[in-house]
């Protein structure tokens, strides 16, 4: 599993951590970016990342930014990604078994950097249910092809 990595200013931090995590568990990424704590704008790297996941260059992103808002909101923009903006495990677990979410929201400066990474293997260690499910998520892409997403 490919993992695609992004953040601002306001989650180099977290990011960091999130790769340490990712390479001690053996999982490859791409980071996008950002490499320094200068101000930049989360758009400029959200946006590659949601892009390599929607075009099946990666297979789940994990953004992050000083809330985790701008980021999912960057990210949901994109066809065919569905962000979800999580703070807990609960969410983390059912956005995947229920929503088929494809890439993860964090804020640096809401989740602990403990709980942001039982957050991270949660999300990337549970499986889409289908069933039922699957004709929701059907329904979230129909969405996007009438408003021309």
């Amino acid at each position: 599993m490919k993992i695609a990595l992004a953040c601002d200013h306001g989650g180099l931090s977290l990011k960091n951590k999130i790769i340490n995590y990712l390479t001690e568990k053996g999982y490859e990424y791409e980071d996008f970016g950002t490499d320094n704590t200068d101000s930049c704008d989360y758009p400029d790297f959200a946006l590659p990342a949601a892009e390599a996941v929607a075009c099946g260059k990666c297979d789940s992103g994990i953004l992050i930014c000083s809330t985790g808002i701008g980021v999912s909101m960057v990210a949901n923009k994109v066809p065919g990604v569905r962000c979800a903006h999580c703070h807990d495990i609960y969410c983390a677990e059912f956005t995947r078994r229920h929503n088929n979410a494809n890439v993860l929201a964090m804020g640096e400066k809401i989740v602990g950097e403990g709980y942001a990474l039982k957050i991270v293997e949660t999300f990337l260690s549970t499986e889409f249910e289908g069933g039922r499910h699957q004709r929701r998520v059907d329904k979230i892409s129909a969405i996007e092809k009438k408003y021309g997403k």
